[in-house]
């Protein structure tokens, strides 16, 4: 597969009629040398981007919100200045004589097989396949009459740019069904379909306005459990914000519109519910959420009884319950209920009383993430300085024992059944691609059924542990990728990345595109910040609220050791990170500008002022708070990105990354941020926005979509820090 041509990409094509009101004459020559002392900048000469008269008062402080007309993403005058804005972002990367060599790197780079399981249904296999470059991953089945893989889904065939995804995937227990959900352009919105997997042929059912959640089928097969928000005002539908989701029973062959209502909470607009269904069919097991808090409920009803309704299992929102599986009539959960770390109960439906409760797995040193019940055995997936160790737990006996791993990474999957005899996971790390395993119970082994073959030697590469300190002594872990002879004098290329945030953890993962930054000579560093997962709740709660600024300060503390110990220089030093991670490279940018060469803030939450007042937005506040409310406002605004930018200051080369149809993350985030920064910075580097069309979260993009957004901004750092010129190692 070609790459297309720089000028006639889609996600950067700009309209020149559209362009023209806002561009000033061609670049000037390159002016002064930037910090680095290597690469001259160019000059830019920006979008003029209007301001408005816009004040507002929190709760007796006036802060201006001079781009508010931005929020405004799909009116023309808005995506005039996203055109004209792209065009200037183009111009500057088309002078980067390395971004086409890259773009042709990273199409050699993905040109192989990739392969995961999705689960296995009475005897047949799911699973994903992409050769290498297809713009989207095809969906298979082999059965046990099957010679070979029949093909069940190919989401290529949806659209001519490979923008419409797969989003969503759930076989009847029997086989014969397929609900599957697609995403249009990068949109959180799902739209479920029903194929007949006997005749490979999509029935009539059609279902929208779903988000969030998956379908869980029936146990005779008649139907699926599914959930749906109110379908939004016609032109709103990517900014109007989601409360008001209901429970539907979609019986195969209905409308929508004659779906039977199962559970809805009027009077609790916030709540979010996630079904499933027992493995004997009998119970509905219905998560029911707040927002992203971490503390949610379980509701169950019994399918058998015929005047069976929705009752409260776990009410008191207390601790997060997760569920894990049931056998009869007790359910088993992952709770760090008493355990910051994570331990696993069993309820009786029948004698719910807490002292009832049995606890079938302790609190332990490393923090307890996914559990799953597989043939009458907990399989415990535990993290030890972010990295994956499984353990299996005999629920009879309580009998544990280890699974051994080939190395220090990342494991996921185990899922299936109390009644299978196999489950099949991934296991990945930074210089391993995803190979998937099939782990056979009967035996007690596990073995390779698909390991990708790489067209890219990783011998030369190793990744090593390390902690730094934070501003107030807490000690931060991370992973440093780069090649075994790397020579510590700080002058390497450095990459930074993080999270840290939503009780989300980082751990090791193998990135195709990651490898065209390695052989140019670049280290990759993925660090573990508080507000992720990797040592519990605590560890969670130190990066939020009132607590956040511990993340940027164990972000700086992570540079700062980095360059202290001479794997890199601030001459050098690019930091990257998307959504929340996006918030947390925009926060620190600001705070430390003189720290970092170069900043690539992607789909980030930039302003923290109004970032409830779209779509999901307001779901996050029991992470970070809100700003009408007036305990959270003076750290909201002291650390908001879009208001700590001081006129004048010296910030690092910028490309903000974002895409016209996110609808989790507005792009009028990135649309403000990127405004206020041109008019802000004060220093020679560049500060450009790259606006992806046809593009939302980041799910679904097609393989072309990452190669080309993953050129640009390679390309953007080695011209932000002196590499141009530099051959691959």
């Amino acid at each position: 597969m070609s790459i297309v041509p720089l000028r006639a990409r889609s996600g950067l094509a700009a309209c020149a009629a559209l362009v023209a009101p806002f561009l000033a004459p061609a670049p000037a020559a390159l002016g002064a040398p930037q910090a680095t002392g290597t690469i001259p900048p160019m000059k830019l000469d920006y979008p003029a981007t209007k301001q408005v008269d816009q004040v507002d008062d929190y709760h007796g402080t006036k802060v201006a919100d001079p781009y508010r007309w931005l929020e405004s993403i799909d009116s023309p005058e808005t995506k005039a200045w996203i055109a004209a804005q792209n065009a200037v972002t183009e111009s500057f990367l088309a002078t980067i004589p390395e971004r086409a060599r890259i773009a042709k790197r990273l199409t050699e780079l993905f040109a192989y097989e990739r392969r995961g399981v999705i689960g296995k249904q009475a005897g047949t296999l799911f699973f994903s396949r992409n050769p290498g470059l297809s713009a989207q991953a095809v969906l298979f089945k082999q059965g046990p009459q099957d010679a070979e893989p029949l093909v069940v889904l190919d989401p290529n065939t949806l659209s001519r740019d490979g923008t419409v995804s797969v989003s969503g995937f759930e076989p009847s227990e029997d086989a014969r069904w397929l609900a599957y959900a697609t995403s249009d352009g990068g949109s959180d919105w799902k739209t479920w379909h029903v194929r007949d997997l006997a005749t490979m042929q999509d029935t009539p059912d059609v279902l929208r306005w779903s988000k969030f959640a998956g379908v869980a089928w029936a146990g005779d097969h008649s139907g699926f459990f599914y959930c749906r928000y109110p379908q939004p005002a016609a032109g709103s539908e990517l900014e109007e914000a989601n409360y008001d989701q209901k429970v539907f029973f979609h019986k195969l062959g209905d409308t929508q519109e004659q779906d039977r209502l199962v559970y809805e909470r009027p009077d609790q607009r916030e709540w979010g519910f996630s079904p499933v269904v027992t493995d004997d069919g009998r119970f509905l097991v219905l998560n029911v959420s707040q927002g992203t808090d971490r503390r949610n409920r379980i509701y169950v009803q019994d399918l058998a009884d015929p005047k069976g309704t929705m009752r409260p299992l776990l009410d008191d929102f207390d601790a997060s319950y997760d569920y894990v599986g049931a056998i009869g009539t007790t359910f088993f959960f992952r709770t760090d209920l008493d355990a910051p770390r994570g331990r696993v109960i069993a309820v009786d439906s029948t004698k719910p009383a807490r002292d009832q409760w049995k606890e079938l797995v302790a609190t332990g040193p490393d923090s307890l993430g996914t559990v799953s019940l597989v043939n009458g055995k907990l399989i415990l997936n535990y993290l030890h300085d972010g990295s994956s160790r499984i353990r299996i737990h005999v629920v009879k006996s309580g009998a544990e024992h280890d699974l051994a791993l080939p190395g220090i990474g990342t494991a996921s999957g185990f899922g299936g059944k109390n009644s299978d005899t196999e489950t099949w996971y991934s296991f990945t790390s930074f210089t391993s691609p995803t190979t998937v395993y099939r782990h056979d119970f009967t035996t007690g082994k596990a073995s390779v059924w698909f390991a990708p073959q790489l067209p890219f030697d990783l011998s030369p590469y190793e990744t090593r542990f390390a902690f730094a300190r934070s501003k107030d002594g807490t000690r931060v872990p991370l992973h440093i990728t780069c090649r075994k002879d790397v020579t510590l004098d700080g002058s390497n290329p450095c990459l930074l990345y993080a999270y840290g945030g939503f009780n989300i953890a980082v751990t090791p993962s193998f990135r195709t595109d990651r490898l065209a930054w390695l052989e140019q000579g670049g280290i990759y560093v993925q660090a573990m910040l508080r507000g992720g997962a990797e040592y519990g709740e605590e560890w969670h709660a130190a990066g939020m609220l009132g607590k956040k600024q511990n993340v940027f300060d164990d972000f700086i503390g992570v540079a700062e050791h980095l360059i202290d110990e001479g794997y890199t220089s601030r001459a050098k030093l690019a930091i990257h990170g998307g959504s929340n991670g996006g918030l947390l490279v925009g926060a620190c940018m600001t705070q430390r500008p003189d720290l970092f060469a170069a900043a690539v803030p992607a789909v980030g939450v930039l302003d923290m002022l109004r970032y409830h007042q779209f779509t999901i937005g307001w779901a996050w506040a029991s992470e970070y708070g809100r700003a009408d409310n007036p305990e959270h406002f003076p750290f909201l605004h002291a650390y908001s990105p879009l208001h700590a930018l001081g006129i004048g200051a010296k910030y690092p080369a910028t490309l903000i990354l974002t895409g016209d149809h996110d609808d989790r993350v507005l792009p009028a985030h990135s649309f403000k941020f990127a405004a206020a920064l041109q008019a802000a910075q004060g220093g020679p580097a560049p500060t450009l926005i790259r606006v992806e069309t046809r593009a939302g979260h980041g799910a679904g993009k097609s393989t072309q979509m990452e190669i080309e957004e993953k050129a640009d901004m390679y390309a953007f750092l080695i011209r932000s820090l002196g590499m141009t010129g530099k051959a691959p190692q």
